[in-house]
């Protein structure tokens, strides 16, 4: 696989996911939308267990992992679904934006790593502020904008956490491995789920676009894009992993706008612009060490 293609792949993937979120629940619930996305992502999963004979561990440990990952995205995909019927796609890019920070604060406080140095800590701050002002503004058009910040705000939180647990256990196994078994934890929970919040009713109404939308959140978004992202950690230096989180936040406010006719106020660019002043602070080192990569190619 090419890395250029796949670096590619995980940026294309990554913005148009919070879009296609909001489409999946379009003539459906939220409840259905996530629970047809994750069978769909699990069955694929098998599938792929099966045809590459990837082994799949079930000690205590491994379980121990798919039942943190499984929770984890149980929580932050439920809630970023129902936050997502409230707030704009591209202002959903933006928060899940935040996780590095997030996920650095959680290592130092429960690892012990040193990951929040000056510089680092000022980007917090900025993101924080830039969170602020997203907060302070009434997005149009919906009254409960506010609360479907804060749904996707917990929600990847709650993700940020769960990785860091995951790395806490330091289990061996593969990126398949583990997406399926966390799958297998989460799938159940999302068809509970939907059977309390819909009693089993299947949508009269799903437009094909809603359809599309689920198939695709399924195939590349739960499977495809992970396994992307991981060929990329594997193969890139930190530093060109860290674009990812910097483009896709613009790249998704592009095509909210172009695609879904989304309105974002002054005030609430004013919050996007200070949390990507806060990611590029919190990422400042990893960037220069690129900059001296392709200035000194030999080293």
């Amino acid at each position: 696989m090419s890395v250029p293609a796949a670096y590619l792949g995980v940026i294309l993937i990554w913005s148009t996911t919070p879009l296609g979120i909001q489409w999946s629940a379009q003539g459906a619930s939220f409840s259905f939308a996530v629970m047809a996305r994750m069978l769909i992502g699990l069955a694929i999963c098998l599938l792929l267990l099966r045809i590459t004979r990837t082994a799949f561990p079930f000690t205590p440990a491994a379980r121990r992992l798919y039942g943190i990952s499984g929770l984890s995205i149980f929580v932050a995909m439920l809630l970023t679904y129902w936050g997502a019927l409230h707030i704009p796609s591209g202002l959903i890019s933006v928060i899940f934006g935040l996780s590095p920070l997030v996920t650095g604060v959680f290592a130092a406080l429960w690892l012990s790593e040193r990951t929040l140095t000056p510089l680092r800590i000022a980007g917090v701050g900025l993101a924080l502020a830039g969170l602020w002002f997203i907060f302070g503004q009434p997005w149009p058009g919906d009254s409960h904008a506010t609360l479907g910040t804060l749904a996707v705000l917990a929600g990847m939180t709650v993700q940020a956490l769960g990785l860091v647990w995951i790395k806490r256990l330091n289990v061996r196994a593969s990126s398949l491995a583990i997406t399926t078994g966390s799958l297998g934890v989460a799938t159940p929970l999302f068809v509970l789920a939907w059977l309390i919040a819909d009693a089993a009713r299947l949508p009269p109404d799903m437009t094909p676009r809603a359809t599309a939308a689920i198939v695709y959140l399924g195939v590349l978004g739960s499977v495809v894009g992970f396994t992307l992202y991981y060929y990329v950690i594997k193969h890139l230096d930190a530093g060109r992993v860290a674009l990812i989180t910097l483009v896709t936040p613009v790249t998704a406010l592009l095509l909210g706008q172009t695609l879904n006719a989304e309105f974002i106020p002054g005030r609430g660019w004013a919050g996007i612009a200070l949390i990507g002043a806060g990611l590029l602070l919190y990422e400042w080192r990893a960037l220069l060490q690129l900059k001296g990569q392709r200035t000194y190619p030999g080293k």
